[in-house]
């Protein structure tokens, strides 16, 4: 394998040869390639960049280095992808509700990622839920129920998964290119007609300016659709948390809530806006508000809450222990040993509430990782009980913690720097600041 070559191509900004990148993939996947020579080709990536041409055909041979599902006529086949947030949970309820439109949903998710939380860990809160399915059984469960969630695995683009752990040591995660085939190919390999990406910006985002977020917004949209996946990327705020619950087993009750028709708006308008677009870019004669039409529809009348029922008995959970965890999520779900509630100060508004903060705090307290080897703790977290704009008085519950652990004097410093009341009013979250995709996406 030459890599010297394609190394060479990319220090002098030429494009490389497609043969000799395909084959370096497939080395890779393989396990034939020496790390060394892996990390200098990512060097190089990282620090010259590569062509969206040349990201296209990283990717597509990413996807060939592993197992591809496939699928016969019939229902669209979608899929949504987040780049993370603190109570970002729209995943529980989008691919039930989704199904229930007339899609196909073989959703690939992860763990949580530094600060932020991972579908997977909200799910494997339920108990029973078996996020480890094969690619068979995900195409099983899909023909079965119309969705599944399963755990990213190995058997599909594992070159990515070889590539991605060396990153993880080589200074490279940050290159566009390479975020940018490490999540396409992964996508492209559930064998899609539409992808809908949610890229944040903000304080608490990976991508911290916009910036930043327009440019991996790009890139991913330039890539899937030159894979042939019709493909838009809404790029939405991520400073302040995402609805009234924070935490695994606290976002999956969220998310029953509002499949129960009531909840939050904010998670709910998040779910709808990207269901639509799917929805959208799939259906004939379904345009954007045609799709969150549809999208309200199954919210409010309980058919995405009966379909996420199936789903969790298609993947392990007990049938009773499923119906009861649709009617009542609290009698299911562990809880904490310990609340603390944190009260206004001052009359005013609730002019701020700090998203990384709150993730710092609970991830400290077991609901993120450090290292891949720790164990989350599913009952942490918090529950909101005022939202940016509010106006609050003094000695108002703002919010309550949910933890095992005592709390120290830095816990209840950083618990007081959470929230920020003033004496002006203050405009209510807008969370859909652009939205990215090319001339061949429908609409």
């Amino acid at each position: 394998m030459d890599v010297e070559s394609l190394i060479h191509s990319i220090e002098r900004g030429v494009s490389q040869d497609t043969h000799a990148l395909k084959s370096f993939v497939q080395s890779v996947g393989e396990g034939k390639l020496p790390i060394s020579e892996a990390t200098r080709w990512l060097k190089a990536v990282h620090q010259h960049g590569i062509s969206v041409e040349e990201t296209v055909v990283l990717t597509e041979a990413m996807i060939y280095s592993g197992a591809r599902l496939t699928w016969g006529p019939g229902a669209p086949v979608v899929d949504k992808h987040s780049t993370g947030g603190v109570g970002d949970k729209m995943s529980l309820i989008l691919a039930p509700a989704l199904a229930e439109c007339g899609c196909r949903v073989p959703m690939l998710a992860g763990r949580g990622l530094g600060h932020t939380g991972g579908t997977i860990d909200k799910l494997e809160a339920i108990p029973g839920f078996n996020c480890h399915l094969s690619p068979e059984a995900m195409q099983a469960a899909v023909d079965s129920i119309g969705c599944c969630i399963a755990v990213q695995n190995e058997a599909i683009a594992p070159a990515d998964g070889v590539l991605y752990s060396i990153r993880d040591i080589s200074g490279t995660i940050d290159s566009l290119p390479l975020i940018t085939a490490s999540i396409i190919s992964k996508k492209a390999a559930e064998g899609l007609d539409a992808l809908v990406l949610d890229v944040k910006c903000g304080s608490a985002a990976f991508m911290q300016t916009m910036e930043d977020a327009v440019a991996l917004a790009q890139s991913m949209v330039n890539t899937a659709e030159g894979l042939g996946i019709r493909t838009a990327a809404q790029i939405t705020s991520m400073d302040k948390p995402i609805g009234t619950h924070v935490g695994n087993a606290l976002e999956v009750i969220e998310c029953i809530q509002i499949m129960q028709g009531e909840g939050n708006d904010d998670t709910r308008e998040l779910v709808v806006m990207q269901g639509a677009a799917l929805l959208a870019m799939t259906m004939e004669g379904v345009d954007i508000q045609e799709g969150r039409n549809m999208m309200n529809t199954c919210l409010n009348n309980g058919t995405a809450l009966q379909r996420f029922k199936s789903m969790c008995i298609q993947q392990g959970v007990e049938p009773e222990l499923a119906e009861e965890l649709i009617r009542s999520p609290t009698s299911v779900l562990p809880s904490a040993a310990n609340q603390t509630t944190v009260l206004a100060l001052d009359d005013g508004y609730l002019c701020d509430t700090n998203a990384m903060v709150m993730a710092i705090i609970a991830r400290k307290h077991g609901a993120g990782r450090f290292t891949r080897e720790d164990v989350i703790v599913p009952d942490v977290g918090f529950v909101l009980h005022a939202k940016t704009g509010d106006k609050v008085s003094k000695n108002m519950p703002l919010f309550t913690f949910h933890h095992h652990n005592d709390l120290d004097e830095e816990d209840l410093n950083s618990l007081q720097e959470i929230t920020t009341i003033g004496s002006d009013s203050c405009e209510p979250v807008k969370r859909h600041l652009a939205t990215v995709k090319i001339d061949s996406t429908k609409p």
